[in-house]
């Protein structure tokens, strides 16, 4: 990892990297969320767990702050037992840490600040304290306030993704509500700064400390972010006032160095999390926002303003970069970049900066190289930590670039360490959730990827016509199109694949979840090619789907319409409407409270299979969301994934 990320600056090559001389085994990783730079630069905070994978409980996280001279642990936070962390703030001055705690199993949330001076050695005070989930902590410029999102009484955790409530007695009548809350840093009683029928997603002050930006809608909160509006909130009344009403999501709105301007990441986006578009800008009093950056040839994935000035991260082909902006102009010049992912912080921006905006610091991590911090000047990052030097690769990953009706298309390749020469393999082709996002490496040591890959299958993740990497026009090429072009694509993939790997074509599998479960559903009635399947939190009807689901919002940018107002290009994409073309050997699971596929869409489907004589399985886990997440439930899935493909393909 040291020397691939060394190699990152902009005028290094792609040179490969050394394999790891040590026999890979089960290792305990070390992971790094949610960075927070010290205003000096001096000290690094993050939310930080060590994990194998192979634990039956979740492992418990904590706060850390380091040294980001030498990656020294300063200071280790963790006073509930119970609670899981998250959001560290530093104070304007660097002399205080605030950060979340949330107790998921009783739905009770603190905000602790801790006075984390250089020689301080005091544990965290309780800010604030209710019943329900709090995120993303931001202390007021001038330090003597702290604000916060809480969601007072929460039926259920924030998002989409997570398990939704149980649907009975009389449906839609109250909505869980994310407000902007304050508290003063000293000391004293929360108070709310956002209307209570408003659910706020994401925010920051405004640079004179009277107010805040944000996005925000009324109603749902899980489902109305597709049409959350850029608002402005006054920290004394509470009084909203909406600034753009934009025609794409919206996401990191960010107030100018000058106050005039608000600017944003705008684009076509399926889920609210996975971020993806142009920049754009709209006056803070209020207009129609313009594109910064059309026909840019990238995505956007995250914005930050400093002191020093604006700077994002972007996702082009294989590389993610980071560069420097001209608000009014877009990117001015690539800082860094590597084929590797970044990360920071979900709502922050994944590079976290000091105060000055020169010094900065960032997680990253490749397929084959486990998470290292990195810190230094902007540009000249340099790794900071050594608790995975020791974690070997288990695989072999490579980018793959093919073209297809006219588009570049990039995926990435993995493979076992070991290849006999001569020999053939299975492949699976694992197609990514979204479609709005986009496969950018993350190291395998453990999960259903490794499973396979070590059960001897190559694994092809493509990312196809709708995904990230490509810019807007590439991620808006599946409209109205779900399983057309992007299943040429990776067909495509499939083909170019087979011409540099020694991938078996009779003994392909495929595989997804989400977007890919309905990919997966609709690919085995369009092609015989596949011997086997896999296909998690599908779509098979989406007609059905569109009465069923709890964030129907996010369909119309896709479909143009209603499926009351346009029923006939929902039954044209619907995979149970092709049900009789279906051959292919096909598992089937969902969480059984999924908000964004429900669990009926699968039932349907195996319905459709069984009553077609095709061999089939489906799995309902209890208890779980959109996400499979409860470790027993983990391993299980995993273990029948790998049997399923194992019965079918042959290892």
């Amino acid at each position: 990892m040291i020397a691939l990320l060394a190699a990152a600056a902009v005028a290094a090559t792609d040179a490969p990297l050394a394999a790891p001389s040590s026999t890979p085994s089960a290792p305990a990783i070390r992971q790094y969320h949610e960075l927070a730079l010290s205003p000096a630069g001096d000290r690094l905070a993050a939310v930080e767990v060590t994990e194998t994978g192979l634990e039956q409980h979740r492992p418990h996280n904590s706060i850390v702050v380091r040294s980001t001279r030498d990656g020294k642990i300063l200071a280790t936070y963790d006073p509930c037992a119970s609670c899981n962390y998250s959001s560290p703030a530093w104070s304007p001055n660097g002399d205080a840490l605030a950060f979340m705690a949330v107790d998921q199993s009783q739905f009770q949330a603190q905000l602790l600040v801790v006075e984390a001076g250089r020689d301080s050695k005091s544990g965290p005070r309780t800010a604030a304290s209710f019943g329900g989930i709090g995120d993303q902590p931001r202390w007021s410029p001038d330090g003597n306030q702290i604000a916060f999102l809480a969601t007072v009484g929460a039926r259920k955790l924030t998002g989409a993704t997570q398990a939704g409530i149980p649907l009975t007695g009389e449906i839609g009548e109250t909505n869980d509500e994310q407000r902007i809350a304050l508290v003063p840093a000293a000391g004293g009683d929360m108070r709310f700064a956002s209307p209570a029928d408003t659910f706020v997603y994401e925010y920051g002050w405004t640079p004179d400390g009277r107010g805040f930006i944000g996005t925000a809608a009324k109603g749902n909160g899980d489902n109305n972010w597709w049409v959350a509006k850029i608002e402005a909130f006054d920290a004394a009344s509470g009084a909203a006032r909406v600034i753009a009403s934009p025609k794409t999501q919206a996401n990191y709105p960010r107030v100018t160095a000058d106050g005039k301007s608000v600017i944003y990441i705008g684009g076509l986006m399926s889920d609210f999390g996975p971020v993806g578009g142009d920049l754009w800008s709209v006056p803070i009093g209020g207009g129609d926002p313009v594109d910064v950056t059309p026909g840019f040839k990238g995505t956007f994935t995250s914005l930050s303003m400093t002191a020093g000035g604006a700077y994002a991260t972007v996702l082009a082909g294989d590389q993610t970069q980071l560069v420097s902006l001209d608000p009014a102009k877009g990117a001015k010049k690539v800082l860094w970049k590597a084929p590797a992912s970044f990360g920071s912080s979900t709502f922050n921006g994944r590079f976290a900066f000091d105060a000055s905006g020169k010094f900065a610091a960032t997680e990253a991590q490749d397929f084959e190289h486990a998470p290292i911090l990195l810190a230094g000047p902007v540009g000249d990052l340099k790794p900071i930590t050594h608790d995975n030097d020791s974690a070997p690769a288990f695989v072999n990953a490579r980018s793959v670039t093919w073209k297809s009706e006219g588009f570049d298309v990039q995926g990435w390749l993995i493979a076992p360490r070991n290849i006999t020469p001569g020999k053939t393999y299975p492949m699976i082709v694992l197609i990514h959730g979204g479609p709005s996002s986009a496969v950018t490496p993350n190291y395998i040591s453990h999960g259903t990827v490794n499973d396979l890959v070590s059960h001897g299958y190559y694994v092809f993740q493509p990312n196809p016509r709708g995904s990230y990497g490509q810019g807007e026009a590439f991620t808006r090429a599946n409209i109205r199109d779900f399983g057309g072009g992007d299943l040429r694509d990776i067909l495509a993939g499939v083909d170019a694949v087979e011409k540099i790997a020694p991938v078996d074509d009779k003994r392909l599998g495929v595989y997804g979840h989400s977007y890919g479960g309905l990919m997966t559903m609709w690919t085995v009635t369009q092609s015989q090619r596949f011997h086997a399947a896999v296909a998690g939190a599908g779509i098979s009807d989406w007609i059905s789907y569109y009465g069923e689901n709890g964030i129907d919002e996010w369909m119309i940018p896709f479909f143009g319409a209603s499926a009351y107002d346009d029923p006939a290009i929902y039954l044209k994409l619907s995979p149970i409407m092709y049900i009789k073309n279906a051959h292919t050997p096909t598992f089937i699971y969902v969480g059984e409270r999924d908000v964004e596929c429900p669990a009926p869409q699968s039932l349907e489907y195996w319905h459709g299979l069984k009553a077609m004589g095709v061999e089939t399985s489906l799995v309902i886990y209890p208890g779980e969301g959109h996400g499979i997440r409860k470790p027993e439930h983990v391993h299980d899935l995993a273990d029948r994934i790998v049997g399923w493909f194992d019965k079918h393909l042959g290892s």
